[in-house]
């Protein structure tokens, strides 16, 4: 499931391919991994869950 998403780093990462840091997919919800291990577990929210977040945190 979560290797077949296209995922974006945070932009305060750099942006760059060697950097660490979290990762987010967004589809009908949204998956949050540690982009250093990729193959790790992936924290799912649905998407009121997660709009419900950035709102909590902006």
């Amino acid at each position: 499931m979560a290797a077949e998403r296209t995922w974006r780093k945070s932009s305060h990462s750099g942006g760059t391919t060697d950097s660490d840091c979290v990762e987010v997919s967004l589809a009908h919800d949204a998956l949050v991994r540690d982009s250093k291990n990729a193959s790790g577990d992936v924290l799912a929210f649905s998407a009121p869950a997660w709009r419900s977040l950035l709102t909590w945190l902006g």
